[in-house]
């Protein structure tokens, strides 16, 4: 495949991926699943009517002045800010109220999401070891334990570097210019894609097409939105059926190219006799022919040894002395 030699290919595509979510999640957010929406709201450090407030700047329409006054009331530091029903940029005081140092927010928040996110990581990592390969977890359950927190580790802190490069790429954008722009979260969202160079190697596609389907699911739907691509009834059962022909195919043809999990799953449920074919079946009628052969061949053999022995006693050369 096209680009699948790249050294940081995975990483090019998770970036790419993670820039249309978070775009959509700020700027879109009707287009991602409500539990996609709410794990990134709770992965990340802003209130949602901080990010109503960015989406309405962006778009020309007016701020939300009482729910963001109302947000702001029970935060420190929220005195000196300036509320204006069409804002050129949302300031970073509206952001993160409760410091006026961006510096401190994005450390705050990179180290909050990891003691959020950690117990979760740990879990994955630690339970399917477990499931999957108990008796090595019964012969060495020390090693086992250290190797289930370190992979909780790296991949808690590709996390927690993701949301704290987030937000302090939009700090950053709001130190050097003075009017917002809905493409700065696209920006951002692909600037902070680049953590996940921490994780594995092996990691980093897997998290690429984890992250693909919801964007490219998300620029289907702004797209028809926006009248650029037409509104195909059932294009979800049509593009469900390419995909799985594609697996199919790298199934059989290339299967180096998936996941051994994957490889093996679909094996052994849906391709076990595709993948490791067998005799081929024989039904009943055949069954019959073959016992009929059978029983015509003794028959068979009798008539030509008959004929045989027949022209050998009448062949006058078979005669002695003639």
């Amino acid at each position: 495949l096209w680009g699948s030699h790249w050294r940081h290919g995975d990483a090019l595509l998770f970036a790419l991926a993670c820039a249309q979510v978070m775009y959509a999640f700020v700027m879109r957010p009707e287009s991602l699943p409500k539990s996609y929406q709410d794990f990134i709201q709770k992965t990340g450090p802003v209130a949602p009517a901080g990010y109503k407030a960015v989406r309405d700047c962006c778009r020309g329409c007016p701020v939300d002045v009482a729910s963001l006054s109302a947000y702001l009331s029970n935060r420190r530091n929220s005195n000196s800010v300036k509320l204006e029903e069409f804002p050129s940029i949302i300031p970073c005081s509206i952001i993160h109220p409760d410091t006026n140092s961006c510096l401190a927010h994005n450390a705050k928040a990179a180290s909050d999401t990891f003691r959020k996110t950690f117990p979760l990581y740990f879990s994955l990592t630690f339970v399917p070891f477990v499931v999957l390969h108990l008796q090595k977890f019964m012969d060495t359950p020390v090693r086992t334990c250290w190797h289930a927190v370190k992979g909780a580790v790296r991949s808690t802190t590709f996390l927690s570097a993701f949301v704290g490069i987030f937000q302090g790429v939009i700090c950053l954008h709001r130190k050097v210019a003075s009017k917002d722009h809905k493409l700065v979260y696209w920006v951002a969202g692909g600037i902070s894609a680049l953590s996940v160079l921490l994780e594995k190697k092996a990691r980093r596609g897997e998290l690429a097409l984890y992250v693909l389907p919801r964007a490219g699911d998300s620029l289907w739907y702004i797209l028809v939105n926006r009248h650029l691509l037409p509104n195909i009834k059932n294009a979800e059962v049509a593009l469900f059926c390419a995909c799985m022909g594609g697996i199919m195919y790298y199934l059989e043809h290339e299967p180096d190219t998936m996941a051994p999990f994957l490889r093996g799953l679909i094996r052994r449920f849906l391709a076990s006799r595709i993948s490791n074919p067998g005799p081929p079946s024989r039904g009943a009628s055949y069954s019959y022919l073959q016992t009929l052969d059978a029983m015509k061949k003794p028959k068979l053999l009798e008539n030509q040894e008959a004929e045989t022995s027949a022209s050998e006693k009448y062949n006058l050369e078979s005669i002695p002395g003639l």
